[in-house]
């Protein structure tokens, strides 16, 4: 298969040098390092995880119901419980389908052992392309007249009302592949670090595999949306002109793994079910740092990065965690305080490695969460598919007796209702900041694009409301309506047989 793109390559600030990658924007990651948004690591060792926050803070509160397991007094489970649930009796790769969400033959078949070096979805396909074996279904099976349209897509690839979901039909389920390796091209990229073809290709087809396909939600789609919202922040005037060939590269590549492997359970799920990496990563970004060390897996089995100095390959792969591991919506606080600080002190200064790092993680966070920026259609689609694997995780923990997370009930939640509160407590103020930062017409038009979806929904929850108070009296009234036909109609029986009414029925002719 020949990909052929014919795209202008973007002039870069500065020459590179040998070995293509230039420590211009290296950080450094010792303990000592004073890098924008990594943890202090005596506050890391107290938290666990958690965020500290007062009992008036609505907004930490909501980001706790969301994914800190600490939201309530009691943590997790009792030790006699947690072992009555081990993790061991639950596969994520049959949770949904034994809920009847997928194929039900798959719930008849013999659990196999899960092998925890690789991902689930590798396991699944048990490193086809490593062995020779070609694919079920070969990537981009498509004709001519889908595969134009693919291409007249990727020419607007930095509109903001790009729909990833129709990309994805015309590109047969090969969007993250096929816009990933766009932009990389795009950029000059490939060119730039000497990039392997076969290399990088199979990288982002191993990419794509690891995100599990069941997941309603975060599935190689949303990743492809992601790393589409991910470019439109880097296009940004502020960022276009201050960010380098590396800050580029790292931020295209963890758009697109931020979410590797995401079983669709969040993390307070892993710890109450003593999950092997809740233990590996001490409860904390627990998911987070799965989907990195994914990432660096991939990246080292495919060599991409092979023919690279090993110092710079090294601080690629930390570079890339520390914007992954900034994705952990339990640290929204501590980030939004610290873009808020520097923006209030006005010390922002993008000529700095590590500021730049740190705008970089600021837009990776906008970029995950930016759906209910998105014109309504798409965010409306978008809202549906995060409440239902919300739901599906609380329909697991039913099945299993677990205690249900919350906003994860389907039977007291609401899509309109959990859209509502995670605009007002996490997405407007995120997105109030960015807007500060970078005040241009696409910030605008999100924070637009945000009123509007929020008003659609609180306008469809007041018309259930009121369609259901209208219900519950009508109902009353068919009862009521229903009695005293009853009552006229046995009446009427038995003044026919008797000359009496029913209430004149001894108890026994009644009976009889």
């Amino acid at each position: 298969m020949e990909v052929c793109y014919q795209l202008p390559v973007l002039p870069l600030d500065r020459p590179v040098p040998k070995h293509v990658l230039s420590r211009r924007g290296a950080i450094s990651f010792s303990s000592s390092s004073s890098l924008f948004g990594a943890p202090d690591p005596r506050q890391l060792s107290q938290r666990r995880g958690a965020i500290s926050y007062d009992s008036s803070d609505q907004t930490a509160l909501y980001i706790r119901m969301l994914g800190d397991v600490r939201v309530r007094s009691q943590v997790g489970f009792e030790p006699e419980r947690r072992i009555s649930h081990p993790y061991l009796c639950i596969d994520f790769r049959t949770l949904h389908t034994r809920l009847g969400y997928g194929s039900t033959s798959a719930s008849t078949t013999p659990e196999r052992r899960v092998h925890r070096l690789l991902s689930f979805q590798r396991y699944l396909h048990s490193s086809r392309l490593l062995r020779g074996v070609p694919q079920q279904i070969p990537l981009h099976i498509l004709d001519e007249d889908y595969t134009g349209q693919a291409r007249c897509m990727l020419e607007k690839v930095g509109n903001w009302n790009f729909d990833i979901f129709l990309f994805d039909r015309l590109t047969n389920g090969n969007s993250l592949i096929t816009l990933t390796f766009h932009l990389l091209n795009q950029y000059g990229l490939v060119e730039l670090f000497q990039l392997d073809m076969v290399k990088l290709w199979r990288f982002l087809v191993m990419v794509q595999e690891d995100y599990h396909s069941d997941n309603p939600y975060h599935n190689a789609v949303h990743a492809a949306d992601v790393t589409q919202a991910m470019y439109c922040y880097m296009r940004e005037p502020m960022l276009a002109k201050s960010l380098t060939s590396c800050d580029i590269i790292l931020g295209i590549l963890a758009a697109a793994t931020h979410d590797l492997d995401h079983p669709g359970v969040n993390q307070p799920f892993l710890i109450k079910t003593d999950h092997y990496l809740a233990t590996l990563y001490r409860n904390t970004s627990v998911l987070e740092n799965h989907h990195w060390k994914s990432a660096v897996g991939l990246l080292r089995e495919t060599g991409l990065f092979s023919h690279l100095p090993a110092e710079d390959s090294l601080n690629m792969e930390r570079e890339l965690g520390s914007l992954i591991l900034a994705t952990d919506i339990s640290r929204q606080n501590d980030y939004l305080s610290r873009f808020r600080r520097h923006l209030d002190q006005e010390n922002m200064c993008l000529s700095n490695a590590s500021h730049r790092h740190f705008i970089l993680q600021m837009a990776l966070k906008c970029a995950d969460i930016c759906n209910p920026c998105r014109p309504w259609e798409l965010s409306k689609r978008w809202s549906e598919k995060v409440t239902e694997e919300f739901f599906q995780q609380g329909d697991i923990e039913k099945k299993h007796r677990l205690e249900v997370s919350p906003l994860f009930d389907r039977a007291i939640n609401t899509v309109g209702n959990i859209q509502i509160g995670f605009m007002t407590y996490v997405a407007e103020p995120l997105f109030a900041e960015w807007t500060r930062f970078s005040d241009t017409r696409l910030s605008q038009t999100m924070l637009g694009h945000m009123g509007l979806n929020k008003a659609s929904w609180v306008g469809l929850q007041q018309e259930q409301t009121s369609v259901s108070k209208e219900a519950e009296p009508s109902s009353a009234d068919a009862d009521s309506e229903g009695a005293a036909a009853t009552t006229r109609r046995d009446s009427t029986t038995a003044t026919a047989a008797g000359g009496t009414s029913s209430k004149e029925i001894p108890q026994g002719s009644k009976e009889s």
